[in-house]
Parts: C-alpha cells; sequence; structure tokens
C-alpha cells in the first residue's frame, strides 16, 4: 500500500506561526489537530523516518540500478546515437567538412545533456575538437575520456547492404558507418556517465575530449593538446577505440606497436637497357634490392640491422603467461589465411609475434616492364616501400635513422640508393600494474564473469602515445568491439549485446578506480 501525503502552504504557515488561537467550538479544535497531525507526518515523511507499515511511492536516484537505467532509457540512447550517426562526418573528404562542425556540435549538446557542466567546440588547424566536463572537486581524481567523431569513408558503396548513414538494427546488431568505430564506443561513455550524474555516483571528476581526425592520423590533436594541457590535466585517459577478443572473453590493449615507414629508390643504369645486350656485365638494381632488403632478416626471423633491438622492451614472463590464455586455433588461423603454416621470430607464438615484436617488412615493390607479355629489359630503376612495426621504447625516429643508415652502408658500388622516411609514431605500452588498469580489469571480470586478457595489439594508434608524451598520462584501451565488426569496411556494424555491455562496464571502472 502507497500513501502520498502532502499539505498546501497556508496550512504549513499555519502550522509554523506560534499556535495561537480559540477554541470555538468542538468542530475548530477537530480541524486544527488534524492539521498539526498531517504536518507532523509530512516532515516525518521528508526525512524518511516514517514507515508505519508502508514504503513511499517513489525511488531515490541513487536505488536505480544501471539495468533498471538501461531498461528505462534503451529506446532514448539507440535513437541519440542514431542521430549521431546520421552525420556523414567523414574526415578524409573536404566536402564534408561542414559535417565535422554538426558532428561537433551535436556533441556538445550530448554531453550537455548527460550532465556536462560545460561543453565548447574548439577550432584546429583542421578539424574541431568537441571537449566537455563536470568538475565536483579539483582535489578528486580525474578521468580524461578520449573518443573521434569522424569515421572512415564508405567505398565501396555497392557492397554495404545498407546506407551506411542509415543505422538498421538486425541480427541483434547495429550497421552503420560509425557504429562501432567509433560513435558507438565513444558514445557508451557518455551515456555511462549520463547514468552516474543522474544517480548521484559519480565520485570524481570527468572530462572529454572528441576529435575529429583520428582516421587521418590526428594531425591538429598534439598542437589542441599542447596549447590545452592545463585544460586537459587528468589521472588516467579512457580510450574505448580497440577491440575485444571475442564477445564472451573480454581484453585490454596494453600496448601499441610504433611505425617507421620509407621509400626507396635504387638506380642502375641510366636508362632501360637490352638484358641480353646488357644482361650479365650491368647490376640489374631490381636484383640488388632484392638481395638487400632479403639479407635485413636472417634465417632465425632476427632483424640484422645492428643495434635494432637495444631499446625493445621484453614483456615479463607474468604478462606472456596472461597473453597465452587468449583462445587461438593455430589451423583456423592458418585455414582462414589461406597458408599451410606460420613463420616469424623463432621463440615466439604467433599472437607474440603480432603484438610483443618487432617487424621489418616489404609493403610494395616495382620497377622495369610490369606490361601484358614479354619486354626484355635491364631495368633502370627499382623502388620499394618499407614499414618497421616497432615496440615500446623503440623510438621511431631513432630507428628511421639507424635503417637508412645501414641499408645506404651496405648498397654496392655498382648502385645508386636513395632512402626516404615518410613518416612514423611511437609505441604505446600500458603496464598491468597500474591502479587504472586493475579497476578496468575488475570492471570487466564483474560484467563478463571472467579476468580479461592482455593483448599487446599488431596496429597503431600514435595519438595514445603522444598524450602520454605530451600531457603526461597513461591511456587505458577498454576496447568492446569485436573482430566481426568490419570497421573501415563495408557493412560495418555493433553488437547491442557489446553496445549496452559497455555501458554497464564504464560505471565499475570509475566505481574500483576512485576506490581508496
Amino acid at each position: 500500500m502507497y500513501i502520498v501525503l502532502s499539505v498546501d502552504k497556508s496550512k504549513e504557515l499555519i502550522v509554523n506561526r506560534e499556535l495561537k488561537f480559540e477554541i470555538s467550538s468542538i468542530w475548530q479544535l477537530f480541524v486544527d489537530l488534524l492539521f498539526i497531525f498531517d504536518y507532523f507526518l509530512l516532515s516525518l515523511y521528508r526525512f524518511n523516518c516514517i514507515y508505519i507499515n508502508f514504503k513511499p511511492n517513489y525511488k531515490t536516484e541513487s536505488m536505480i540500478t544501471i539495468e533498471q537505467y538501461l531498461e528505462e532509457n534503451k529506446e532514448r540512447f539507440l535513437n541519440e546515437l542514431f542521430e549521431l550517426i546520421r552525420i556523414p562526418s567523414i574526415s578524409s573528404q573536404a566536402e564534408h567538412k561542414p559535417d565535422m562542425y554538426k558532428c561537433a556540435e551535436k556533441w556538445k549538446s550530448l554531453l550537455l545533456a548527460a550532465g556536462a557542466d560545460r561543453a565548447e567546440v574548439y577550432e584546429t588547424a583542421g578539424n574541431p575538437v568537441t571537449y566537455g566536463e563536470k568538475i565536483i572537486d579539483p582535489a578528486l581524481p580525474t578521468v580524461l575520456v578520449y573518443g573521434h567523431m569522424d569515421v572512415m569513408p564508405v567505398d565501396p558503396i555497392d557492397l554495404w547492404h545498407t546506407d551506411p548513414f542509415e543505422p538498421v538494427i538486425k541480427d541483434g546488431k547495429i550497421w552503420a558507418r560509425g557504429a562501432d568505430d567509433d560513435k558507438g564506443q565513444s558514445f557508451m561513455h557518455a551515456k555511462a556517465f549520463e547514468y552516474m550524474v543522474a544517480t548521484g555516483t559519480l565520485k570524481c571528476n570527468v572530462k572529454f575530449m572528441l576529435e575529429g581526425e583520428e582516421e587521418i592520423g590526428s594531425p591538429s590533436l598534439p598542437e589542441f593538446c599542447r596549447k590545452y594541457k592545463d585544460m586537459l590535466k587528468a589521472d588516467i585517459i579512457l580510450v574505448s577505440d580497440t577491440s575485444m577478443i571475442a564477445h564472451d572473453t573480454p581484453s585490454i590493449t596494453t600496448g601499441l606497436r610504433g611505425l617507421a615507414y620509407w621509400e626507396v629508390e635504387m638506380t642502375g643504369p641510366n636508362a632501360d637497357l637490352h638484358s641480353g645486350i646488357f644482361g650479365g656485365a650491368v647490376a640489374n638494381p631490381i636484383n640488388v634490392l632484392c638481395k638487400m632488403i632479403a639479407d635485413m632478416i636472417d634465417e632465425h626471423g632476427h632483424i640484422t640491422i645492428p643495434g635494432f633491438y637495444d631499446d625493445v622492451l621484453e614483456v615479463s614472463a607474468e604478462e606472456r603467461a596472461k597473453m597465452a590464455k587468449a583462445p587461438f586455433d593455430l589451423d583456423a588461423y592458418q585455414k582462414s589465411l589461406g597458408i599451410k603454416a606460420v613463420h616469424g621470430e623463432e621463440g615466439f607464438s604467433t599472437n607474440e609475434r603480432t603484438g610483443i615484436r618487432p617487424t621489418f617488412d616489404v609493403c610494395g615493390i616495382w620497377g622495369g616492364y610490369t606490361g601484358e607479355g614479354a619486354k626484355t629489359v635491364l631495368p633502370s630503376v627499382a623502388h620499394a616501400k618499407i614499414s618497421s612495426r616497432l615496440v615500446p621504447n623503440q623510438k621511431h625516429d631513432k630507428i628511421a635513422k639507424m635503417f637508412k643508415e645501414y641499408f645506404e652502408s651496405i648498397a654496392p658500388e655498382y648502385v645508386k640508393l636513395k632512402v626516404e622516411y615518410l613518416h612514423g609514431g611511437p609505441s604505446y605500452v600500458c603496464p598491468i600494474d597500474l591502479p587504472a588498469y586493475k579497476a578496468a580489469e575488475k570492471a570487466y571480470e564483474e560484467v563478463y564473469g571472467k579476468q580479461p586478457v592482455p593483448v599487446r595489439s599488431g596496429g597503431s594508434i600514435p595519438i595514445i602515445a603522444t598524450f602520454e608524451e605530451v600531457l603526461g598520462i597513461k591511456s587505458i584501451l577498454m576496447g568492446f568491439g569485436l573482430g566481426s565488426d568490419a570497421i573501415h569496411s563495408p557493412n560495418e556494424n555493433y553488437p547491442l549485446e557489446q553496445f549496452f555491455n559497455g555501458i554497464r562496464t564504464i560505471p565499475k571502472f570509475y566505481k574500483y578506480f576512485t576506490e581508496k
């Protein structure tokens, strides 16, 4: 049984005044006593002290669980996300520049509606950045949430089963460009934040930084971070722009490989020559270049550049043991790639080779005649594009110089060699004993029922390392995407289960991160 008590203000005023009234009749006495009793009950009700065989018919915000909040707001959450997805914020295409600003303003309104004290759209040399914050107490810890609002182009459009910018729910998934990368994953943080604000369970300060250039390498963000370093001060950066091993196997990305990338040009004779007349007497630059590249890796899979491994951060036995718990079917892996066997550095598993060890690869090679039919020429010039994935502690600028000097030193005198460094980026590693990592670990375990596996990603997100370099802040990569989400490809999707699990997990990170 629920009872709602109420009195109007005039009655309260009567009671609050010094009770000076004359009893003119039994009826007046009854009315006055009733007013007094009514006021007494109301006072008890307001202080939550009245429990006489009934409970108040209301919920305080703190009583609302995340499950209740999700159930009550699920439809609204999806509608808001779909509004965000419908904005074609493709950063690599100039015609979508207005859409970048439209998306930035949308994020501003979303953050304010979620409970941010302020939110602003900031100009950069390129696309805008949306910043928002809620400062509860400057003395409390601060979490900086990073995400990106830009998306990849949708080409080839004819391979999409649906309109890429009109989200559709089918087979338990959201199908649209940006559904996972990174609108869906960033949006989880806004809704988790909204829940914590609404329920009074937010126990730290929160800042948001949504950029518009991640898909084109974040060229403007380092300068933005330097310019607004004080505004961006935080204890940890929280990022959801990575994936999990499987929907039932959570993982935390603890490392990202760096990158160094070169283009080389090798010249032999000053023009293409007749291979019959000159072959055997004049060096073929393609042959020479191929031999030099092949010699860069020995029979054990080790890169032969002197000093290349000097700065490599070796992974502890503890972390390697945890990494080994990740489910991996070698036969299925080989079958999916159409290969009979894997190949790589001796002494390391396939997952370790792609996560914790550096690589040296030719990304492209060309020269001579490549048209239809035969043309017997000895080519004048050979070209190659070469990349090296780097692991923590390796400096991309140092490796760039190291390769150039070594490769030039071993070039024979009968060819001319030009090495051009195109671009690169630093690696990143998050220690598994970091308090914020432990908080994320507990959060995943509580939602998924098993401890997350630390994963070293073979890919690179250079801005994460830049955050550490410029802002001096470590990042926790709490991704909820799956390998099957087809990010950057046609028919990008994001399972609803992962979307809602993300909203369930993030508040638990805050809980454990702020525990004393």
